[in-house]
């Protein structure tokens, strides 16, 4: 904060009232006052006595707060404080507001009883503010004696109905001042055609800043970087937003991340538009035409890379890639992270970042890739502060201290509750010795879920979003069969996975395990936990099998215990079902016996973050029996009916 007793007003009112005069066309003032003011390179007024600031005081029976009084030494008012205020309030025309814009009653009108302090402060500065606004474009400034701090300061509060915002609060008079200052050179900055270029030492000053701020953010410096580019920003220098929305959004950042003056560049259009797409896509309930607005300035061909990036995104479709060895390196974590190794996958890509080529000198780092299904989860704030701090671009810098994996060692993680509690039952298969791609031969029956072969692989993409294309593909729905929608990936070292973070409910009678089907050749684990489900009684199956044949297996339901085959003595169930009382930790040490016996693990960030290949296993029961019922209900899409809603030969009698 600046030192408002030290502070310079009059440099500081010189050089706004010169920049203002310099950035003004002949004929475009507002008035006689104003080309006065042009003339003489003077906003304000001569400064106010010592007995005029006394008297102002008498009036208004409070001592000013301080910047307010030295600034009125230099100046009794001011012209032109931003683009709103036309003139500002000196002795003479300060005075109470006292609601008489009615404001009070409307502010009130919104408070309920859970209204905090910062709510009806809004309301009652209407009554005890003082107003120093004399003319503006509706917009309010007042300061408030209630809101002052231990040097004697009052915060100054700005509203505008027309910007529909809470008011602004300032710190204090100098605060605002400065602010103020700063909005004459955002409005300026941005001109119309035909207008002179808005440039003068302060500009000058700021785009060296800039400049500087940039080769440091690629040499890692990004933490000092970015005070520079926001600073900047708010004098609205040209490239400042887009300069820093590229860190606010590897940082985890997205709203109101638009890269302003860079996206609409066709340069660097190829790797900024994929994230600002990426961000409207995951709000649907977004017109596609507001997209228009953040292009505002762009050619077509940018437009339409912009539309066909956005159906790429909403598809699942788009794949980000890049030039030289650092693309070769995305090609290489891709792979990594589609079969669940993201923690591989993140230090592939940050190994790969120091030979990154950028677009262009405004380019700081690689973006397109935070849109991508499958490398866009890799992301973490953690992440993004350590791709940030990487040398890169030609730059040369310390490395940082690589983040920690995101991916622990063991199975325990899924006793842990997940955010809502949803995952209170799970089961999963490994398989040693193959590849993910080769599970659905092994566990799938070839028809699939209504989406295609069932023994291919779908598409990367969340487990929700494969159960909802699965439910919208699906025709048949049976009481007795039990198709698990499974997630595939690498368990460690020598294991695969499949993974069902939905199961259906555990049906002891009828449950068949796939471990034997899945291990022919090889060794195969089915592990179904229920310990924590919300539905029926606690229930855990473990079953182990070799060469297609199961070697041994329990299941604990309802407080028994069925097994067969000889247990290892590590997953004697009977070592942990004594005492249910600690459901959570009877499975955590359940998991923590498995993943010893086994030495496998499943990718967490993967399987709750991440993206993954999906399909659809043959029915975990086995089917109905003689004299056993059940039901099947299969769907047919109707036929569109004529527009005139006439019946049609296919209607059958019950249409309607």
């Amino acid at each position: 904060m600046t030192d408002t007793t030290a502070f310079d007003w009059q440099s500081f009112l010189l050089k706004w009232s010169g920049e203002w005069a310099d950035s003004l066309p002949d004929g475009e003032t507002r008035g006689e006052d104003d080309e006065t003011a042009r003339q003489a390179r003077w906003l304000g007024f001569p400064p106010a006595s010592t007995e005029r600031i006394a008297a102002m005081e008498e009036r208004l029976g409070r001592r000013m707060p301080p910047s307010y009084r030295e600034f009125l030494k230099v100046s009794d008012g001011w012209r032109h404080a931003g683009g709103f205020v036309w003139l500002l309030a000196g002795t003479e025309d300060a005075h109470w507001h006292n609601n008489e814009s009615g404001l009070a009653d409307m502010f009130e009108e919104y408070l309920d009883e859970d209204a905090g302090p910062e709510e009806r402060r809004e309301a009652d500065i209407w009554r005890r503010g003082l107003q120093l606004d004399v003319e503006s474009d509706i917009t309010h400034v007042l300061m408030d004696p209630e809101d002052a701090d231990e040097d004697g300061e009052w915060a100054v509060y700005t509203w505008a109905s027309w910007r529909a915002a809470p008011p602004e609060r300032h710190t204090n008079f100098l605060e605002f001042m400065l602010d103020m200052y700063r909005e004459l050179h955002s409005l300026r900055a941005h001109r119309s055609d035909g207008k002179p270029v808005f440039a003068n030492d302060t500009t000058r000053e700021l785009d060296a800043l800039m400049e500087e701020a940039r080769l440091e953010v690629l040499r890692g410096g990004w933490e000092r970087a970015v005070k520079t580019l926001d600073e900047a920003k708010e004098y609205g220098r040209p490239r400042a937003a887009g300069l820093g929305d590229q860190i606010r959004r590897l940082l985890g950042q997205t709203y109101m991340v638009y890269f302003d003056d860079l996206v609409t560049d066709p340069q660097y259009a190829p790797e900024l538009l994929p994230p600002l797409v990426a961000e409207h896509a995951a709000h649907s309930y977004r017109d596609d035409s507001t997209l228009t607005f953040h292009l505002r300035g762009a050619d077509d061909d940018v437009v339409s890379l912009a539309y066909a990036a956005l159906d790429q995104v909403r598809n699942g479709t788009y794949r980000y890639t890049a030039a030289g060895p650092f693309g070769e390196g995305v090609e290489r974590a891709r792979e990594l992270a589609r079969w669940g190794d993201t923690d591989g996958a993140w230090r592939t890509l940050i190994d790969a970042l120091p030979l990154w080529e950028p677009l262009g000198p405004d380019h700081l780092a690689p973006l397109g890739w935070v849109a991508d299904p499958v490398l866009g989860p890799l992301l973490t704030p953690e992440r993004g502060r350590e791709l940030l701090s990487t040398p890169r671009g030609g730059q040369a810098g310390e490395a940082p201290r690589p983040t920690a994996g995101l991916d622990p060692s063991d199975l325990a993680w899924l006793a842990e509750p997940d955010p809502g509690n949803n995952r209170t039952s799970y089961r999963f298969v490994l398989v040693e010795g193959v590849e993910p791609e080769e599970l659905p031969g092994r566990l799938a029956d070839g028809d699939g879920d209504g989406d295609g072969d069932g023994t291919v692989l779908n598409e990367p993409t969340t487990l929700w979003e494969a159960r909802r294309r699965s439910l919208d593909n699906q025709r048949e729905f049976s009481s007795y069969d039990d198709r698990a929608l499974m997630a595939v990936g690498r368990a460690d070292t020598g294991w695969s996975f499949a993974f069902d973070g939905d199961p259906a409910p555990f049906d002891q009678r009828r449950f068949v395990s796939p471990a034997a089907a899945a291990s022919a050749g090889t060794r195969a684990v089915v592990v179904w936990s229920g310990l924590r489900t919300w539905h029926g009684e606690p229930f855990f199956h473990l079953s182990v099998a070799r060469d297609g044949a199961e070697q041994y297996a329990f299941t604990y339901v309802d407080g028994v215990i069925r097994q067969s085959g000889e247990i290892p003595r590590a997953l004697d169930p009977s070592r942990f079902f004594s005492d249910l009382e600690d459901s959570a930790g009877a499975e955590r040490s359940l998991l923590e016996a498995v993943a010893g016996e086994f030495a496998a693990c499943l990718p967490r960030h993967a399987i709750v973050n991440g993206r993954l290949h999906t399909f659809t296993t043959r029915s975990w029961t086995r089917p109905p029996r003689d004299g056993e019922t059940y039901a099947v209900i299969r769907m047919h899409r109707a036929a569109a009916r004529p527009a005139d809603g006439e019946r049609t030969g296919e209607d059958g009698p019950g249409s309607r």
